[in-house]
């Protein structure tokens, strides 16, 4: 029995998680489940699954969620940053689900991996941000990081019994998102809703609207560098609108070793959480020949910028990935909200990565006041557009 302490229960992602748990009741349990705002959602998955440890954004929240559960709960209730080390920490956890999105999730992860957790990780912005830390606090712990992000667990995967010197690329693949046939003037005009409908995935809102930039597929690049030890000139990206074929490693002798399967996030969250062995997810069999034909195309990185972007940040190291990473979420946000256009978003990117000076990248205290000031140049950047606008 293996016992999972989940951050993130009621996003995409954990939603899934919880869908595989229960599926495999026999190998699994419960420990700990921590979530923002959701507490409708989060009582309905305390009372099924019954952790020890809740945990919740802030105060008012937890007090909410106490209320609903009522003084019969068995549950403890936590809230805010400490809350969230706590449940990733807990005595008697074999591993820690990390599916905070964005930079939230840095700090319970770095907290998982100094209390020797073993991570499924599908927080990408943790390597992004803080990619050299993180490997060398993992390896100092003895702890395994393994991914939940479905091209990473392709890769990971297509790299088990092999010799990684043997290894020339990895080959991220990109669904091209619901807009790769566009032109670049045809992108100004998108709107909100039209950037929600992923052609392939059902996630959450922010992680759908990377897709649809790419820059989902730009923090993969840079995630890959670091989760596999990989010299960034040798990660490539190729679109393949299926999505069948979720990602591939090259190796010497030309041979390609690919991972295929049908977009379901439930099965590189199998992975993860069995491995080394694998369990079963209902309804999740690949049949090529009913599949049909599978597609590749060469990305547009005129027309879509994340990429060149995402090359950049990680050819500079240091802060200048974290600098990245929190002007796309400041971006992605406002387009949300209507007051940028969708290509302002790599835009204000570009424009805050121009305004930073990087520095080599030394504590988790120094990446989180990067952090915070590509936040901060971003909204001015925003300000102007708003005022042009």
């Amino acid at each position: 029995m293996k016992t999972i302490s989940l951050l993130g229960s009621t996003g995409s992602i954990g939603i899934s998680t919880l869908d595989v748990v229960a599926q495999n009741a026999a190998h699994f349990t419960m420990a700990a489940l921590s979530a923002g705002r959701n507490i409708a959602l989060l009582k309905e998955q305390i009372d099924r699954f019954r952790p020890a440890v809740a945990t919740v954004i802030d105060r008012e929240h937890a007090e909410r969620l106490r209320d609903e559960l009522g003084t019969s709960s068995k549950t403890t209730v936590l809230w805010g940053a400490d809350g969230y080390a706590e449940s990733a920490s807990l005595a008697g956890v074999d591993m820690v689900v990390s599916a905070i999105v964005g930079a939230a999730g840095l700090l319970p992860t770095m907290a998982a991996i100094e209390a020797g957790k073993d991570i499924a990780l599908a927080n990408k912005e943790t390597m992004v941000m803080a990619g050299p830390i993180v490997s060398e606090k993992a390896s100092s712990k003895g702890v395994q990081i393994l991914p939940v992000d479905s091209e990473h667990s392709a890769i990971y995967q297509s790299l088990v019994g092999h010799n990684r010197s043997d290894v020339t690329r990895i080959i991220l693949t990109a669904s091209g998102g619901p807009f790769r046939k566009r032109s670049a003037e045809e992108l100004k005009t998108v709107t909100v809703a039209d950037a929600l409908r992923h052609p392939n995935w059902a996630m959450g809102q922010k992680i759908t609207i990377d897709s649809a930039t790419m820059m989902n597929k730009a923090l993969e690049i840079i995630e890959a560098r670091w989760l596999f030890d990989m010299e960034v000139s040798r990660i490539d990206v190729v679109v393949h609108p299926q999505s069948i074929v979720h990602s591939m490693v090259e190796y010497r002798d030309g041979s390609v070793i690919a991972q295929l399967g049908v977009p379901d996030m439930r099965v590189p969250i199998a992975y993860a959480l069995s491995y080394p062995g694998r369990s079963p997810v209902e309804g999740t069999h690949l049949d090529l020949c009913r599949q049909g034909r599978l597609e590749f195309y060469p990305p547009d990185s005129d027309t879509f910028p994340a990429l060149r972007l995402a090359y950049e940040a990680a050819e500079t190291g240091g802060t200048m990935p974290a600098v990245l990473n929190a002007a796309n979420e400041v971006a992605v946000e406002a387009f949300l909200n209507e007051r940028i256009g969708f290509p302002a978003i790599a835009e204000v990117v570009e424009g805050t990565m121009n305004r930073h000076q990087p520095e080599d990248m030394q504590t988790i205290a120094g990446i989180l006041e990067t952090d915070r000031w590509g936040r901060e140049m971003a909204d001015k950047i925003i300000e102007r557009i708003d005022i042009q606008s």
